[in-house]
């Protein structure tokens, strides 16, 4: 246990994680909430996709600014702004559904601004870490405790949701998520970061985000890893976008139903966590990326024949599994070897591939689901996940060639 939650000895990193512990949870109860609020009220599957598409269209649109401006301006002040923000973003939503005015136009608009917020908060999130630990040699496990942290949110947020629009309404999930933004500003009073080198002048910003994107696309272990994380993001991720109509669907469910099965995704994200968080090192960690594409990509298939409730909890865990496993062994490859320089324009590369391509994905999949059922699009997205794996098998020896001198040079062994 002392590996690995080793990046807790560093007090400003434990501060910070305190904070979001609370915060993670109120965005999951909130998420759940917020899709339950919409199909109840309109039972349409291309709405849920859309209420998606809203939530992470910005992330495509800023975060390869957020990412310049973290590798430039202050990223402790940045991020507080955005807590801030997220905040009120909750209590205007709380607001408007005890008023009994809340209308979907009002739950796409809160949604697109809580995005243009996410947006700018993830890519100075990641670049953020390492100011928070200090040590680079943590830096990989704190990647992985900030994601086992998520997770447990994920895991708590969706059962309480669940419980909570059951014994009381959707209102109540939105007001506690805004009260647990009080523990997260009380953690940021407590954090003392050390003054960041920042050059005095910078080149345009368009050059900067150019620079930025060569970079990546000349790194060929940074383009497939992201152009592998896109393709998942498109196919796989939106599940979590139909579950409300899967649960409708396969199971003839209520929230209850919806909660522990998006729970039961949280309880497999959290073990993917555990597991990288226990590794040492980078080392080997392009395998379990293509065999978690390829694990996910049939639990997919296997949930969209499922009519077995127990049966499908399983599968959802081996799903939330198998996604967090490539998306936190991507980031913490990337942030391994990645120039110091280039980190937030690099890391806001790897929001756009994953947060940013999933708008599409639940777009596209909630179109589908009105047309050919919710489980029928899940059972297309479970095969090009599973191709897109077999594909990348080809692809580990080329990746190994250009790692190993890049491990080497940083005394990886």
């Amino acid at each position: 246990m002392s590996l690995t939650l080793r990046a807790l000895r560093h007090r400003n990193f434990a501060l910070f994680l305190g904070g979001q512990v609370c915060s993670l949870i109120g965005y999951w109860i909130q998420q759940i909430a917020l899709a339950w609020l919409v199909y109840r009220l309109t039972g349409s599957a291309t709405l849920l996709g859309m209420l998606a598409f809203a939530s992470n269209l910005p992330v495509l649109l800023l975060a390869p600014f957020a990412g310049l401006w973290s590798d430039r301006f202050n990223r402790h002040r940045m991020m507080l702004a955005t807590q801030v923000l997220e905040m009120l973003q909750a209590v205007a939503l709380t607001a408007l559904a005890f008023s009994g005015v809340i209308a979907i136009w009002h739950i796409i608009a809160l949604t697109m601004l809580l995005g243009m917020c996410v947006a700018v908060e993830l890519p100075v999130r990641h670049a953020y870490l390492i100011e928070l630990i200090g040590d680079k040699q943590d830096l990989a496990n704190a990647v992985a405790v900030m994601s086992l942290t998520a997770n447990c949110g994920r895991l708590a947020g969706p059962v309480l949701a669940g419980l909570l629009i059951g014994w009381f309404s959707e209102a109540t999930c939105f007001l506690i998520n805004a009260l647990t933004y009080i523990a997260v500003l009380a953690s940021f009073a407590f954090i003392r970061v050390g003054p960041q080198q920042h050059a005095e002048s910078h080149a345009p910003a368009l050059h900067g985000l150019k620079e930025g994107l060569v970079y990546a696309w000349r790194t060929v272990p940074i383009r497939f890893l992201l152009t592998l994380l896109a393709l998942i993001a498109l196919t796989a991720a939106p599940y979590n976008t139909l579950m409300p109509a899967v649960v409708h669907e396969a199971f003839a469910g209520n929230a209850e139903t919806l909660g522990f099965l998006v729970g039961a995704a949280g309880m497999g994200a959290i073990c993917g966590t555990l597991l990288l968080a226990s590794r040492r090192n980078v080392r080997g960690l392009v395998r379990f990326i293509v065999a978690a594409a390829l694990v996910s990509g049939s639990a997919l298939i296997a949930l969209s024949w499922s009519r077995w409730l127990a049966l499908s909890l399983v599968l959802m865990a081996v799903i939330g599994f198998g996604i967090l496993v490539i998306s936190v062994a991507v980031n913490i490859i990337l942030q391994t070897i990645v120039d110091d320089d280039k980190r937030g324009r690099v890391m806001s590369l790897y929001t756009a591939a994953f947060l940013g391509v999933v708008p599409f994905g639940g777009l596209i999949a909630g179109v589908l689901a009105d047309h050919v059922g919710a489980t029928n699009t899940l059972l297309a997205g479970g095969v090009i996940c599973v191709l897109a794996a077999l594909r990348m098998t080809r692809q580990l020896p080329l990746l190994r060639r250009h790692l190993r001198p890049i491990y080497a040079r940083l005394g990886i062994d």
